[in-house]
This record gives C-alpha cells, sequence and structure tokens, in this order.
C-alpha cells in the first residue's frame, strides 16, 4: 500500500489527527470530486442525464455487493443505519408470543425498533455483556424455540467489542432464527462477508468506516427470506412497473430494491461509490491488517503508561476501536487536552475512545500518546 498516495486523498491529515472514524469519517477528496461532478451535472443538463445516474446507483449496488460477498439484488440503498434495521423490523411476518434477542448496551438504533414491536406482543430479550463481552453461552440463554431474530452489532460502539458473527449466524440458521447485524461500526475497517456468516439481514451508514457523505448506506437482505417478508414501506419504485406510472399494478420487484420507495440521493450514491472504489483498491484484508496493528499498537503503548483498557485485548476480538481511561483524569479533562494538540478523538462515558483508519500512522498514535499526562 502506497500510505503517501493515499494520505494525499485526506486533507485533513495536514492539520489535523483524526482519529475519530467511529464517530464521522473526513471525506476522501475523491468522495468530494464525485458528488461535485453530479452537482455539475444536474446543473448542467437538468434530467437529460438520467439515464447516467441510474447507470451509477447499478454501478454502486455492484461495488457494495463485492464488499461483502452478496448479490446485487441484494442491496438497497437506505439513508442511514437506523432505517435498515426498521425496515427489516417491520417487514417481518411476527406473531403473537415471539421474541427478539438482542445486547443490552447496543447502540440505540439496535434497540427502539425491536422494543417497538411490543405493540404486536414480541418480546425483545436483552443479553448483558460479561466485563465488556459479549459471550455466546449467555446469548444461547436468551434463546428458545419462539426466537425469531437475533441482532447484535458487528462491532459495539462503546466498547469495540467485535462479535464473532460466523458462530452466531451458524447458531441462527441451524434453530431458522433471523440473524440481522448492525454493521455501522465494522463494515469499511474489517473484512465481512455475510454469505459465510450466514447473515439475513445487515444495515450500515457510509459516514462512518466506509468514507463515504452522509445520508446513504447500504440494507442487505438475503434474496432467500425476501419472499417471506411484508414490506410496509411500499411505493412506486417497489414494484415491477413502477415506470408506468398509470399502471397500478402492486407486484413487487424480487429484490431488495423493493425497499427503496422512491427517487434515490444521487449525490450521495455518487460520494458513496467513489468511496467504496477506494476501499475496493486497497483490498479489505490490507485495510483490516493495518487497522488492527495500529489499535494493537496504541493498547501496548497504554498499557505501557497504565492507562486502562476497556476494549477487548483479545486479538480475535479487537476492531478499529479502542476505549480507555484514567484513573487519575476525567474523560473530558483527556478530551480537552487532545483537542487543543489537534488530536481528534470522542468521549465514551468516562473514557475515549479512539478509531483510526487505513490512512493513519503509528506516528499518529505517538502523538496521542505523547499528549497524555
Amino acid at each position: 500500500m502506497n500510505l503517501t498516495k493515499y494520505r494525499m486523498e485526506f486533507p485533513i491529515t495536514l492539520k489535523q489527527c483524526y482519529l475519530n472514524h467511529a464517530t464521522l469519517a473526513p471525506l476522501p477528496l475523491r468522495v468530494v470530486q464525485s458528488m461535485q461532478q453530479w452537482l455539475d451535472d444536474r446543473a448542467a443538463n437538468g434530467s437529460l442525464s438520467f439515464p447516467m445516474w441510474v447507470e451509477q446507483a447499478k454501478s454502486t449496488r455492484l461495488k457494495m455487493a463485492r464488499l461483502i460477498n452478496a448479490e446485487p439484488e441484494e442491496i438497497a440503498f437506505v439513508k442511514n443505519t437506523s432505517e435498515g434495521i426498521i425496515l427489516a423490523a417491520e417487514s417481518i411476518p411476527w406473531q403473537q408470543g415471539d421474541n427478539v434477542v438482542t445486547v443490552m448496551g447496543e447502540f440505540p438504533a439496535n434497540v427502539y425498533p425491536w422494543l417497538n414491536l411490543a405493540r404486536l406482543d414480541v418480546e425483545t430479550r436483552f443479553v448483558h455483556p460479561f466485563n465488556g463481552r459479549i459471550l455466546i453461552e449467555d446469548i444461547l440463554k436468551q434463546i428458545d424455540f419462539r426466537t425469531k431474530l437475533l441482532s447484535i452489532s458487528f462491532v459495539e460502539f462503546n466498547t469495540g467489542f467485535c462479535n464473532d458473527l460466523q458462530t452466531l449466524g451458524e447458531i441462527c440458521a441451524a434453530r431458522g432464527i433471523y440473524f440481522f447485524v448492525d454493521a455501522a461500526q465494522g463494515l469499511g475497517a474489517l473484512d465481512l462477508d455475510v454469505k459465510k456468516n450466514k447473515v439475513s439481514f445487515l444495515s450500515a451508514n457510509s459516514g462512518k468506516w466506509l468514507l463515504g457523505p452522509g445520508g446513504i448506506g447500504v440494507f442487505y437482505c438475503d434474496r432467500e427470506i425476501l419472499p417471506q417478508l411484508i414490506p410496509t414501506n411500499i411505493s412506486w419504485k417497489s414494484v415491477h412497473n413502477g415506470g408506468n406510472h398509470l399502471s397500478y399494478d402492486l407486484n413487487l420487484l424480487p429484490s431488495a430494491a423493493r425497499f427503496e420507495e422512491g427517487s434515490l440521493n444521487m449525490p450521495g450514491i455518487y460520494g458513496f461509490s467513489a468511496a467504496l472504489d477506494l476501499l475496493l483498491e486497497i483490498g479489505m484484508d490490507n485495510v483490516e491488517k493495518k487497522i488492527l496493528n495500529l489499535t494493537g499498537y496504541l493498547i501496548n503503548q497504554l498499557q505501557a503508561r497504565d492507562y486502562q483498557i476497556l476494549s477487548s485485548i483479545e486479538p480475535s476480538e479487537r476492531s478499529g476501536i479502542v476505549v480507555f481511561e484514567s484513573s487519575k483524569r476525567s474523560a473530558r479533562e483527556l478530551h480537552k487536552k487532545l483537542e487543543h494538540a489537534n488530536v481528534i478523538t470522542s468521549i465514551m462515558g468516562e473514557a475515549i475512545r479512539v478509531s483510526p483508519h487505513f490512512y493513519n500512522t503509528e506516528d499518529e498514535i505517538d502523538r496521542l500518546i505523547e499528549c497524555l499526562p
């Protein structure tokens, strides 16, 4: 990987040591240029370029599918991670007495859509982490013959714990349980194969580790379960003959595109496409290796200074997120000191969350360490 070349894609590196991708990623130049290309085209040509926009959406769908080893027909564009979770929650044919299993400490977007199913007499069960780790045996204790779905994050936002998707996917497949993955904090940082991990649904926004713009994301739905679903958000783009505006035929598309009710976020798709080009060009195996090397290096440096690591340090459970705290300084004090030195992190409760991407360097990790008392 030519790191110097790729760092030039990120002008933020000229003034900041940016280690906060779990909150929001700075845009690479190619993403900005791609979005500007669409804006210039729209201004100059209006609707004349519409066929080209359709092809761009098709191309972006293919790239997204390639990134996660899916089929293009299994990919839908959404505005954010939350929308994808809601689409799954509201499309599954629930029966009175069913239950959903999720984790206490999940980001709220992966909790409220399931709690909202209480109106249908669907129970939401919570697995409690043990010392920051989510144990497979504790998940199994919550699953019974009425469990219809397990929903879990690829990577937990508040600890950086990376869940064992392969084992969980096999458990769900063996029991006929839908497997939903909130991939917001892992997709774009760690390699992910939805087929290998037997994922039923996945949702993620492009604005974090995928390095894309806001207002655009991905919803994956396994094509094998599409016929079982009853989508509630149906409009003219959800059906076979949507282009024939005066022929009303409620014949749903046989693909995940049925979840795209109307016009797409084209500037977002143009930017997302360029971000996917970047990740595919480098290769997710290389991206993952670089990020894990950086977080491993950070963990070693923090331990040498007696900071408490709240994230798992087990190699198979690590991710792009490291959360740590000090017994002597508050998180707010540490965060303020880092920000004053243009080292950008985030506060997570009473701790500091650090989330480097592939273009960051060990020198930047050293810069963070030097700022810590």
